[in-house]
């Protein structure tokens, strides 16, 4: 049955709506908007003068080599942390489901990282890794492997990577707990009565009937790694060695906080955001199709 909401007062529904359209307009849509016009100017360092350049930050960002690098260093990194972020939080949530006991400590253990800023994350795993102090490290020389994240791009990659699925993985496995347990036990009992054993059950009942979730956390999971992981590659590689491991919300930051390149930083802020959402709407176009609700 239908259920539908009458206010007495016309205004009352849009003064309930109005702090949260007040918010979205003053965070979201007047910084969106102010770094638009923004990408069209060339300003000091302190912003005292400022002259209308038109698309010239734009020439000069796709004509400089290290912001095209950054292309690259980005898409590789967003495809390492969704992948491995959401395929381990799946593995963890399907064995935190068929725990018996002890399944609320355990489910707990794996919610505590969300907790961690991602600052202190890269901290973390920096620390781990260091090859002077890092327990990880050590190890890793005991097993006579070469480990330098500041000297080896693909050390300094593996260590971020490392440090931004850890953050995602606690959010990821309460969606996949939660669409596990939706799923009617009786499906799951029926297919092992007929025969078929765990993988078969999950590949051909559960991992069908958790596409909605995981189309979800696809999506989050890539702008996590375009945006929030800012604060990890800060802390643990600061962009390096050379520009490794800048991503491009990283080089917005540098170009616009270190470099004082304001108009340029404001430019690929904008390119930025186009970028995301058009990976959004590619997303909901052509891999939404797929799902089964």
């Amino acid at each position: 049955m239908e259920k539908k909401v009458t206010f007495r007062s016309a205004w009352l529904p849009w003064a309930l709506l109005a702090p949260q359209a007040i918010i979205i307009l003053v965070f979201f849509y007047w910084p969106a908007v102010q770094t638009l016009i923004q990408s069209f100017q060339q300003q000091d360092a302190f912003g005292a003068s400022v002259v209308w350049i038109g698309l010239e930050n734009f020439r000069n960002l796709f004509n400089d080599e290290t912001y095209l690098a950054s292309f690259a260093v980005t898409a590789k990194f967003s495809l390492l942390v969704a992948f491995f972020g959401i395929a381990l939080s799946l593995v963890l949530a399907y064995f935190a489901d068929r725990v018996a006991r002890g399944a609320l400590f355990y489910r707990t253990l794996l919610i505590w990282p969300y907790a961690v800023a991602p600052a202190v994350a890269g901290v973390i795993w920096l620390f781990l890794f260091s090859p002077s102090i890092g327990m990880i490290a050590y190890a890793l020389r005991q097993a006579d492997i070469r480990w330098d994240p500041l000297l080896d791009s693909n050390h300094a990659m593996a260590l971020v990577v490392i440090a931004a699925v850890w953050k995602q993985i606690s959010y990821n496995f309460l969606f996949f707990v939660a669409g596990l347990q939706s799923i009617p036990r009786s499906l799951v009992e029926a297919a092992a009565i007929d025969g078929a054993g765990p993988w078969r059950r999950f590949w051909t009942i559960q991992f069908p009937l958790l596409s909605p979730t995981t189309f979800f956390l696809l999506v989050i999971n890539v702008v996590y790694a375009f945006f929030d992981t800012f604060g990890i590659i800060d802390a643990a590689t600061h962009g390096g060695p050379g520009k490794d491991t800048a991503i491009l919300v990283y080089k917005v930051y540098f170009d616009g906080f270190k470099a004082l390149d304001l108009g340029g930083s404001a430019a690929q802020s904008a390119v930025l955001m186009v970028i995301v959402i058009a990976l959004t709407v590619i997303q909901f176009r052509f891999v939404e199709k797929k799902v089964n609700y």
